[in-house]
C-alpha cells in the first residue's frame, strides 16, 4: 500500500500507565465496506482510564488497543466504498482501536470533518461532543430558560455539556474544584465546589424549585442526591460511575445498581425521568438508525464549534509513543480539556 508502517499502543492487562506497549507492524488493508484511516488525532478519555484498571463495564479481554475515537485522513477504501473518499478528513467513534497510526473502520461509521477544523480540535469533540449533545437534546430535551446541574463541569464531557447548554439559553450550575471556578464563571456558569461545599444544599440555594436536569458521571450515592434535586418534570441523566474507578470486584455491579434505581424511579408516578446514558445503546437493534443519529449529532457539534459556541479544550498534545505519559497526565486531575495523541 505504502512505505509507512503501523504503530499501535497495546494495553496488555491491568497495568500502570508505564505498562502500555508500543507495537509495530504492517499497515492494515481495507476489506469490503471499509476504509483505512491514517490517524491524525486520538484522545485519552475516562473510558481508557477505566479500561487500564479493568473497570470499564464492557471492555474486551486483554490484550487490546485502546482508543475510543479518532480523527484522520482516509488513506484507502475497500470494495464497495466510494474511492472519492480517499484523502478526506473524517472522524470515527470506535470504542477501542483508536490508539494506532492506521485504523480500519466501516465506511458507514465515518463522519466528515468540515474544512477549517483542525484534527486535534475535532478530536476533542467526537466522543465528548456526541455524548453531551445526545444527553442534552435527545434525553433531557432541554429548552431555553431551564436550569441544569452538570457534575464535573470542567471535565471532558462536562465542559462540552456546559457550552452546548449555554448556547441553548439554559442556566447552568456546575460542580468543580475551586481552581476551575473562574473559568466556569467566565462562561456564565454558577460554580459549586464539591470538595468544600455541601453540593445539594448549595444547589437548592441556587435553584429553590429544583433543577430541570442533572448530568451525573459520578454514580454511587451521587445519583440519589441528583434525583432528589430534580424539579417536577425534571430529568436525571447518569452516564458513568467515576466513584467506582478504583474499586475492586464486579465492574458491572455499579452500573447494574444505577439501572435498577432508574427502573424503580421511572415507575414512580411523579413525572420525573431517569436514564443511564450509553452512547452505544441501540446499535445492536438498528445500526442504520444509530449511525444516522451519530452523524447528525456530531455534525451539529461541529457546527456549534464553527459558530464559536463551543471551544476545543486541548489540555496537551503528545505523540502516540508517549501514551503512558498522556495517560498519567489525564489521571492526575490537574488539567482542563482533553489530552490528544498524535502520530
Amino acid at each position: 500500500m505504502n512505505a509507512e508502517g503501523l504503530v499501535e499502543v497495546v494495553l496488555p492487562g491491568t497495568v500502570e500507565p508505564e505498562g502500555l506497549l508500543i507495537q509495530r507492524g504492517a499497515v492494515p488493508v481495507a476489506g469490503p465496506g471499509q476504509v483505512v484511516i491514517r490517524m491524525e488525532a486520538t484522545g485519552v478519555s475516562f473510558a481508557e482510564q477505566q479500561m487500564r484498571r479493568g473497570r470499564y463495564y464492557d471492555q474486551p479481554p486483554f490484550p487490546f488497543v485502546p482508543g475510543y475515537d479518532l480523527v484522520g485522513t482516509v488513506l484507502a477504501t475497500g470494495e464497495g466504498v466510494d474511492p472519492a473518499l480517499t484523502g478526506s478528513r473524517v472522524a470515527a467513534l470506535v470504542k477501542v482501536g483508536g490508539w494506532a497510526s492506521h485504523v480500519v473502520v466501516e465506511a458507514a461509521d465515518i463522519v466528515a470533518v468540515p474544512d477549517g477544523i483542525g484534527a486535534a480540535e475535532a478530536e476533542t469533540l467526537v466522543v465528548n461532543g456526541i455524548t453531551a449533545w445526545q444527553m442534552l437534546h435527545r434525553r433531557a430535551r432541554i429548552r431555553a430558560g431551564q436550569t441544569v446541574l452538570v457534575h464535573g463541569a470542567n471535565g471532558g464531557v462536562g465542559s462540552v455539556l456546559v457550552q452546548l447548554a449555554r448556547a441553548a439559553g439554559v442556566k447552568v450550575i456546575g460542580t468543580a474544584s475551586a481552581r476551575h471556578h473562574d473559568a466556569l464563571r467566565a462562561q456564565g456558569v454558577a460554580p459549586v465546589d464539591y470538595r468544600t461545599e455541601d453540593v445539594a444544599t448549595r444547589v437548592r440555594e441556587l435553584a429553590p424549585g429544583g433543577v430541570d436536569a442533572v448530568f451525573d458521571h459520578v454514580g454511587g450515592r451521587s445519583v440519589i442526591d441528583s434525583w432528589r434535586l430534580l424539579a417536577p418534570g425534571g430529568t436525571l441523566v447518569s452516564y458513568g460511575v467515576a466513584s467506582a474507578r478504583d474499586d475492586s470486584g464486579s465492574k458491572q455491579l455499579p452500573v447494574l445498581k444505577i439501572l435498577a434505581r432508574v427502573w424503580v424511579w421511572n415507575a414512580l408516578p411523579n413525572g420525573r425521568r431517569a436514564y443511564f446514558f450509553n452512547i452505544w445503546a441501540g446499535r445492536s437493534f438498528g445500526k442504520d438508525r444509530f449511525r444516522a443519529r451519530l452523524r447528525a449529532d456530531l455534525t451539529q457539534v461541529f457546527a456549534a464549534y464553527q459558530r464559536g459556541e463551543v471551544i476545543a479544550g486541548i489540555a496537551a498534545q503528545l505523540p502516540l509513543a508517549r501514551a503512558s505519559e498522556a495517560m498519567r497526565l489525564a489521571e492526575s486531575g490537574t488539567v482542563a480539556g482533553k489530552i490528544v495523541l498524535t502520530p
